[in-house]
C-alpha cells in the first residue's frame, strides 16, 4: 500500500464511493476506508431520488442499479391525519440523457426504491473497481493527523485490532452522521431541533402496495410520519420518523413518543392500516433506530486539508428525511474542487473554500424549503386543507407533481400566496 494517497476518504457510503470514483476518474490516488464489510446493511428508507439517478447518470452505472434489485419510484401516496389519501405521480424524465440544469434546480428523472444493501454496494464496488483506488474495509476511524493546523491522514484501527495510521493531501469525511472526522476537526455537533429519529423494519406480505412511496400524516406521530415503501420480492420498508426535540418534549405527557412502540401500535390498530398488516410478518433482524443530521442547520464543512459530504455535512433534507440524493451531489461537488486544489498544490482552506459556496448554492435553497414545509407540517388544519384540495382538483395535484422535481416550483409551497390561491382553486 502506498505510504502517501492525494486523498483518503472515510466513509464507504453513497457520498464516499461517489466521491472516490469521480476523483479516481480524474487519475487520483484515493484510500477508501470504511468500518464496515460490504455488502452491508443501511438503515433508511430505501428511496434513491431523482436527485440520485441523476449523479448516477453523470457517472455513467444508473444500469448497474437497473440490473440489479429494484423497482422505480412511480409516484408518492400521501395521507393526511383526516385520512384522507392522495396520490401524486413523479413527473417522467424530461431529457433523456439526464443532464441537471442547475440554473434551473432541476433534478429530471425519478428515481429508485432499493435496499441500502444493494445500493451502497453497488457504488462501493464500482469506486473499489477503479485502478487508483485502494480500499480497506473494516477500519474504524478513530481521530484525524493534523501537522501545523492541516488534516495530513487519518488514525485508525483494523479488523485484526492493529492501530494503523494513512497520510494524503486531503482528508475527505463521508463517514455518516456520528462523523468521527467531523468530530476530529470540532464541527460535529448535535441540536435536537435539528436532528431527526428514526425506526425501520422490513416487512412480507403487507397488502395494498403499488410502485409508489407513501407518506402518512398520521395524528399520533405529528410533526413526524409514518412510511411504507414498496421494495422487491415483496418486501416493504416501514418506518417512522419525529424530530428529536419533539421526542424529548413529550416525554413524561400523555403524548409521548416512543418512536418503536408508535409504530407497532400503527400497524396493528389504526384502521388505515390494521387490515393491510394483519397477515403481514416482519423480519426482526431488520430492526433498526437511527439519527439524521437535518440540513436546515449549517455546519461548517471545508477547512485545512479537509472536507466534509453527505449526512457528515450535515446535509439530510428536513422535510423527506431523504439524504442519499444530497451525499452524492456534495460528493461531485467535492471531488470538483478537491482537483481544482491538487492542480494548484494548495488545499488550505481557503483554497478549499468554493466547495462549501458550491454546495450552499446547489443545495440551500431546497433546504430552506423543505425546513419550512417540515414547519407547516406540524399544522394538522393546513396539512388537512391541502391534501384535501388535491384530491378533488387535477390542477392541484399537478402542480404538486411539478414541485416534486422542480426545487424553484416547490418554493411556492412556501408563499402565502399558493394558498390563497387553494383557496380560489
Amino acid at each position: 500500500m502506498p505510504a502517501e494517497f492525494d486523498v483518503i476518504v472515510v466513509g464507504g457510503g453513497p457520498g464516499g464511493s461517489t466521491t472516490t470514483a469521480f476523483l479516481a476518474r480524474d487519475g487520483y490516488r484515493v484510500l477508501l476506508l470504511d468500518k464496515a464489510r460490504f455488502p452491508r446493511d443501511k438503515p433508511c428508507g430505501d428511496a434513491i431520488s431523482g436527485k440520485s439517478a441523476s449523479v448516477l447518470r453523470e457517472l455513467g452505472i444508473q444500469d448497474l442499479v437497473e440490473d440489479k434489485e429494484h423497482l422505480p419510484a412511480e409516484g408518492v401516496l400521501f395521507s393526511s391525519p383526516e385520512g384522507r389519501l392522495l396520490q401524486i405521480p413523479f413527473p417522467k424524465d424530461v431529457d433523456p440523457n439526464g443532464i441537471r440544469n442547475s440554473k434551473k434546480y432541476n433534478y429530471v428523472t425519478s428515481g429508485y426504491i432499493v435496499r441500502r444493501e444493494v445500493y451502497d454496494n453497488i457504488l462501493f464496488q464500482h469506486a473499489k473497481k477503479q485502478k487508483t483506488v485502494v480500499t480497506e474495509e473494516e477500519f474504524e476511524v478513530t481521530t484525524v493527523l493534523f501537522e501545523n493546523g492541516k488534516a495530513v491522514g487519518v488514525k485508525g484501527t483494523d479488523k485484526f485490532g492493529r492501530e494503523r495510521e494513512f497520510h494524503a493531501k486531503v482528508v475527505v469525511g463521508a463517514d455518516g452522521a456520528m462523523s468521527p472526522v467531523a468530530k476530529a476537526v470540532g464541527t460535529w455537533e448535535r441540536d435536537p431541533e435539528h436532528w431527526v429519529g428514526s425506526y425501520r423494519s422490513y416487512w412480507t406480505g403487507v397488502t395494498g402496495m403499488t410502485k409508489d412511496i407513501e407518506i402518512h400524516f398520521v395524528e399520533d406521530v405529528l410533526p413526524g410520519y409514518f412510511w411504507i415503501f414498496p421494495l422487491d420480492n415483496g418486501l416493504a420498508n416501514v418506518g417512522i420518523g419525529v424530530l428529536e426535540s419533539e421526542v424529548k418534549k413529550s416525554k413524561g405527557t400523555k403524548r409521548e413518543i416512543n418512536m418503536r412502540k408508535s409504530m407497532y401500535e400503527l400497524v396493528q390498530n389504526h384502521p388505515m392500516f390494521k387490515e393491510r398488516f394483519q397477515n403481514a410478518k416482519e423480519l426482526p433482524e431488520s430492526r433498526k433506530g437511527w439519527l439524521l443530521p437535518l440540513g436546515s442547520k449549517h455546519r461548517k464543512i471545508h477547512g485545512n486539508g479537509w472536507v466534509l459530504v453527505g449526512d457528515a455535512a450535515a446535509l439530510i433534507d428536513p422535510f423527506s428525511g431523504e439524504g442519499i440524493g444530497n451525499a452524492m451531489v456534495s460528493a461531485r461537488l467535492a471531488a470538483q474542487t478537491i482537483d481544482e486544489c491538487l492542480m494548484k498544490n494548495d488545499v488550505s482552506e481557503a483554497a478549499l473554500a468554493p466547495y462549501e459556496k458550491r454546495v450552499r448554492d446547489e443545495l440551500d435553497r431546497e433546504l430552506q424549503m423543505s425546513y419550512k414545509l417540515q414547519k407547516l407540517g406540524r399544522y394538522k388544519p393546513l396539512l388537512n386543507f391541502v391534501i384535501r384540495k388535491a384530491a378533488k382538483k387535477e390542477k392541484v395535484r399537478n402542480t404538486i407533481s411539478q414541485m416534486l422535481a422542480d426545487r424553484e416550483k416547490k418554493e411556492e409551497f412556501g408563499s402565502a400566496f399558493f394558498y390563497v390561491k387553494l383557496l380560489l382553486t
